[in-house]
């Protein structure tokens, strides 16, 4: 049987019309005879997501993104995306924008929640957020070391210029000429360290000498040390402490006025008593001294002795008074 030429004409037609549709549904990445469901989120930013990425459920790609509008004059975008019809899942399931990689791009991932809730149904708008991805995590840590690194720039500049009104023309020429007196001194010392290197190795062997004494004088303090601890000498600190205390006991009776020291101490009309008998005794002394014919009269052919007469200048004349 043949065809005549006008339907193969509609033949060839219709079948470009078929093709034109499927390709044109291909790139809006929309299958010809689809069994999803379609849902609504509403975002404040989409970051460059695209029409026809993917939408994906614990990784596993369920569905496409349709389309991306502005709500309304807010400037809110409402993402239309599908999902597979056997996936079920609360309509409170969120879906989160995310970054697909770390050079950028963006994409939807569901977040299912069974809850016992109803199951999202396609028309439904879900509830939408957005995780942070790479970019944004490093600019918030880099942002506040940004701020410090400028403030102290800042700093650094301005103490810089501090610096400079500071290190005027007479300032430096001061610092130059107190970096050259460094030097000398810095070189006086090294004259000095030279010239004492000198002297010890000039005096070498007196200076060994001296060390071997002073190690003999270490160890004959040893022996001396060791003396001490044999010959017992906590014993005679002990003993020490006993005559110090008794020497304190001994102390306090006098100071108390026991004892005849005690009231010696104590006493004035005896400290008196015995201020004057040695008075009297030292004049009597001296007249003993001075007139010793008033006490002694001896005479050897038997004459009669003459009656002492007291010198007018006799110190036992005088009244002890004066």
């Amino acid at each position: 049987m043949k065809l005549s030429r006008e339907i193969k004409t509609g033949i060839i037609v219709i079948g470009g019309i078929l093709l034109f549709i499927l390709g044109f549904n291909y790139l809006k990445s929309a299958p010809l005879f689809d069994d999803s469901k379609t849902f609504y989120a509403v975002y404040k930013d989409v970051g460059g997501l695209q029409t026809g990425t993917q939408v994906s459920i614990n990784g596993l790609g369920v569905g496409k993104v349709q389309g991306i509008a502005f709500k309304d004059q807010s400037g809110d975008l409402v993402v239309t995306f599908s999902v597979d019809s056997k996936f079920q899942f609360s309509r409170n399931s969120t879906a989160q924008l995310f970054d697909t990689g770390i050079i950028g791009g963006k994409g939807i991932q569901i977040k299912p929640v069974f809850d016992g809730a109803p199951v999202a149904k396609s028309g439904d708008t879900l509830p939408s957020n957005s995780r942070p991805g790479l970019t944004e995590l490093v600019q918030q840590k880099l942002t506040p070391l940004q701020l410090k690194v400028e403030s102290a720039v800042a700093n650094a500049d301005s103490l810089l210029t501090n610096v400079n009104d500071v290190l005027d023309d007479n300032t430096r020429q001061s610092l130059r000429e107190s970096i050259r007196g460094l030097n000398a001194v810095v070189a006086s010392f090294a004259k000095s360290a030279q010239t004492l290197n000198g002297l010890m190795e000039s005096n070498k062997s007196e200076l060994d000498s001296s060390i071997i004494n002073i190690r003999h004088l270490t160890a004959n303090f040893s022996r001396i040390s060791d003396t001490l601890a044999a010959a017992d000498l906590g014993k005679t600190m002990k003993d020490l402490e006993s005559t110090v205390h008794n020497l304190d006991k001994l102390l306090a009776k006098i100071e108390s006025g026991e004892g005849s020291l005690g009231k010696l101490v104590h006493n004035e009309a005896l400290y008196d008593n015995i201020t004057k008998a040695t008075g009297q005794l030292e004049l009597l002394l001296q007249d003993l001294r001075l007139n010793p014919k008033r006490y002694v009269n001896v005479s050897v052919f038997g004459k009669k002795q003459k009656e002492y007469t007291v010198p007018d200048d006799d110190p036992a004349a005088k009244p002890q008074n004066e």
